[in-house]
């Protein structure tokens, strides 16, 4: 399993993959740690990434960047239009609203969708962290703005879907940040909770973090943003400064010119960053536009002023945050900045004063996205084991249901169920009445955010059909995933059927009144519901109840007699199933998700035979610049002069083809004309290398034949069991391996270089396995076992009777005696050693008895 975070920036993106080892940041195929967010379309591919960029400048119209301003907005929104004055290329309104963007590709003109060219941009940082980990990725981790709306975040997913990865989660930026912040830290206070703010200044966006921190776990406290204030915006203010300018002094207008707008905005960025440690700053660029160099100035006093506009804004979010955390600026303990665009001095020198405390910078201000991506992938990957740590994140919006009026409901009725800050995933159930199907939408209740669409998605319910007269009683479950996106789920039908009566005792009745409440309420305990277990989202759900959106304030009573019996009515709670069909405004349906898959197929595909090609025609154009070097060089006297000529002609000839007809072919036309030319230059190569390495093949061989020769004729006692026979059989066959070398060494000393060897170093390799495979064996082979010397025979026992005869007292005494004086002489000198039992058992003879008493 893959655990691999990704950052995908409004400018760049940024590959993080866990290891046992920690977490790093991937480098890609130019070794570099941040990869240009681009897409550029050429006539035959797709170059995205670096090469991307690369291209941007030379076919400005045909590259497009700053991907994440397009995604998941409509086209007339305001920001958009005011973003679509910079873009070089070209944008127009889709069918649905939306906005498509238009570049000529494959030679035709083609409209792709911010779907679709945030899939590619994915696509490309896949590859990275493939050709990184040896392996294919799929799960992973992928930071995202917490202003994204519903919208944006589905388009995300289905980006990630169509470059075929399985996010397990789309992380809040701030929230990732603050996890790669905390969970390192050892000296987290237990009790008191550790306030930091976050302060993200990217390329494009700021974004205002408040999150309190206790030992294993982290709290998000607030979030303010604004979508458009960031680096790019200080890259904007130098640009219309000195396109004014080089229009005063150089009569030159680059507006008019796409590739000039270009060249300026990127030497505008370097110059930002020059201000940012410098006091000024010069600005060169030369051919800007009409062959005109230019030339500019700027100290860093004047950038500040010209930019007071952009400045005037960082404070708005940093009041925000501190107000919706609910503390003050002394309760703010510590305060970090990180972001791309935070290196200017003035927006530091701002929140220094807001806070009354110098920023920090612990973090890498690039880098902390991606890694607390890949922090949280390996959290839920279940191949890690990580530090147990807490992260409660907050849903930055409200959500309410919102129902249609229909013919009995002439009012439309609006429920939150999920109010800002609500914690991510969740659930509610929230319940309606109707006596037939009816239509709830869910919609954003953020009057303030003009950027939330004030209707996300349509949902129908139904078609139910009610066994009573009475309107029925719905169940409709809402479900705020672990991405953030809002949906409804199931719905369910809850119909009361009574029963008869049934006599009970008190004991019972109070059980029963118990589980006659909850069935007929049937509002569940949080986590008890076996279709919340079912959910996809894997928080406990907090239910509530409303008729047409206001609380159900329904109660049943019983009766609780305590002194005699009585008769209650049990009530079973029916539950069923109903039809849900939702709409999600904007969103791609799953055929265009299924179609968009297909295309990105085809176009990766494309990308790869064009590679391919490409380095087909690089392999030829390569092997005729050398082997014409090699033919002038060291390869001069193994090809005769005729020959050398033609050869020669034939590699100027190919090389003309390659820059003329040749430039653009196919991969099999490539292959094809360099297997022309090895025809011709592989005997040469050949010629050459068994000259430079006959020399020491030959004594190689020499050496194996001499090494079994001498043992073969050796004397020493290791080699004396082998037979005179084997050994001559040993001389015999180095004797004709050195013939054979002699003779074919004579045959190759005798021709010229430019001639086909005789003596191959293939064949000499050949003869020495030979020889080593012939006489190895006979040579190594190991003495024979001694053999074994035979012990002397036992003596004979002597013959003693199966009943020993009864001795007289004298008779035993004596032989007693006997064998007292014949005890040192048979243990053989051993002092005062008895015979263990064993050893007198093994020297009775067969047949011994032993005598009664």
């Amino acid at each position: 399993m893959s655990v691999v975070g990704f950052d995908v920036g409004n400018e760049s993106g940024i590959v993080a993959v866990a290891r046992q080892r920690g977490i790093d940041v991937v480098l890609n195929e130019e070794s570099k740690r941040e990869t240009p967010a681009v897409v550029c379309f050429g006539d035959k591919q797709r170059f995205i990434g670096t090469a991307g960029a690369a291209s941007s400048t030379m076919n400005p119209r045909n590259s497009v960047s700053q991907i994440k301003r397009l995604l998941g907005r409509a086209f007339a929104d305001p920001e958009l239009q005011r973003d679509l004055a910079s873009f070089p290329f070209r944008v127009s309104e889709g069918p649905d609203g939306f906005p498509l963007v238009h570049a000529r590709y494959l030679g035709e003109d083609r409209a792709f969708t911010p779907t679709q060219l945030l899939a590619m941009v994915l696509s490309n940082l896949k590859g990275i962290a493939e050709g990184n980990l040896n392996a294919a990725v799929f799960d992973c981790c992928i930071g995202i703005p917490a202003y994204f709306t519903d919208l944006q975040r589905r388009a995300v997913a289905d980006a990630a879907a169509i470059a075929g990865l399985r996010p397990l989660r789309l992380f809040h930026e701030t929230t990732a940040t603050a996890l790669a912040y905390g969970i390192y830290k050892t000296d987290l206070p237990e009790k008191e909770w550790l306030n930091v703010a976050f302060i993200d200044v990217g390329h494009a966006s700021m974004q205002v973090s408040i999150v309190g921190y206790k030992k294993g776990q982290l709290n998000m406290l607030s979030h303010a943003y604004d979508r458009s204030l960031g680096g790019r915006d200080f890259d904007e203010v130098l640009f219309k400064h000195f396109a004014d300018k080089f229009k005063d002094e150089y009569k030159i207008d680059v507006y008019q010119n796409a590739r000039a707008c270009v060249r300026l905005r990127v030497a505008c960025e370097k110059l930002k960053k020059m201000l940012s440690a410098n006091p000024e700053a010069p600005l060169n660029i030369e051919c800007l536009m009409d062959e005109k160099d230019v030339r500019g100035f700027i100290k860093r006093e004047e950038f500040e002023q010209i930019s007071s506009p952009v400045l005037q804004r960082v404070k708005a979010p940093l009041e925000k945050a501190l107000a919706e955390a609910g503390l003050t600026t002394e309760n703010v303990h510590f305060v970090e900045v990180v972001g791309s665009g935070s290196r200017v001095p003035a927006i530091i020198r701002i929140i220094t004063e807001f806070f009354g405390k110098e920023p920090r910078r612990t973090m890498n201000a690039s880098e902390c996205v991606a890694r607390g991506c890949a922090l949280q992938c390996a959290v839920l990957s279940p191949t890690f084991k990580v530090r147990e740590f807490e992260v409660n994140d907050g849903f930055p919006f409200s959500i309410a249901l919102s129902c249609k009026p229909d013919s009995e409901n002439t009012e439309s009725e609006q429920t939150i169920v999920f109010s800002k800050g609500s914690p991510v995933p969740s659930a509610k159930t929230v319940t309606f009445y109707r006596s037939n199907t009816f239509a709830v939408d869910v919609v954003s209740v953020d009057a303030d955010d003009l950027q939330m669409a004030k209707k996300i998605s349509s949902y129908t319910i139904g078609p139910f059909q009610s066994s009573k007269p009475e309107k029925a009683k719905v169940n409709v479950k809402a479900c705020l995933n672990i991405h953030g996106i809002v949906s409804i789920e199931s719905a369910m039908m809850l119909e009361e059927e009574v029963d008869v009566p049934v006599a009970t005792t008190n004991e019972t009745l109070k059980d029963d009144t118990k589980m006659d409440t909850d069935d007929a309420l049937g509002d569940p305990a949080p986590g008890t519901d076996e279709n919340m277990q079912e959910s996809k989202c894997s928080a406990d759900a907090t239910h509530g109840a409303a008729e047409n959106g206001k609380p159900d304030s329904e109660e049943i009573s019983a009766p609780m007699d305590t002194d005699a019996k009585v008769e209650p009515l049990i009530k079973n709670v029916k539950k069923i199933d109903v039809p849900v069909s939702g709409l999600v405004y904007g969103a791609l349906g799953s055929e265009e998700l299924v179609k968009a898959s297909e295309n990105e197929y085809e176009m990766a595909l494309q990308d790869r035979v064009m590679e391919e090609t490409k380095e087909k025609k690089n392999a030829v154009e390569a092997y005729v610049y050398d082997m014409r070097n090699k033919l002038y060089d060291k390869y001069t006297d193994f090809v005769m002069s005729e020959y050398k000529e033609g050869f020669i002609a034939k590699l100027q000839e190919v090389e003309d083809w390659l820059y003329e007809d040749g430039e653009d072919e196919t991969k099999g036309v490539y292959i094809a004309k360099l297997e022309e030319l090895k025809k011709v230059g592989d005997p040469i190569e050949i010629r050459y290398k068994e000259w430079a390495e006959r020399s020491s093949s030959i004594n190689q061989l020499v050496h194996c034949i001499n090494g079994f020769k001498e043992v073969a004729l050796s004397n020493s006692q290791a080699f004396d069991h082998i037979d005179m026979s084997e050994k001559q059989k040993v001389l015999d066959e180095c004797s004709e391996a050195e013939i054979w070398l002699i003779e074919k060494q004579q045959q190759q000393d005798a021709l010229p270089k430019h001639a086909d060897p005789v003596l191959l170093i293939s064949d000499m390799k050949k003869k020495a396995e030979a020889l080593d495979r012939s006489c190895r064996p006979i040579m190594s082979k190991p003495k024979p076992a001694p053999k074994p010397q035979t012990p002397p025979p036992p003596t004979p026992p002597t013959e003693s009777p199966t009943t020993p005869e009864p001795q007289t007292p004298e008779q035993q005494q004596q032989s007693n005696g006997a064998g007292e004086a014949e005890e040192p002489t048979s243990k053989g000198g051993a002092q005062d050693q008895e015979p263990t039992a064993e050893q007198m058992d093994t020297d009775k003879p067969d047949g011994w008895a032993e005598p009664s008493a």
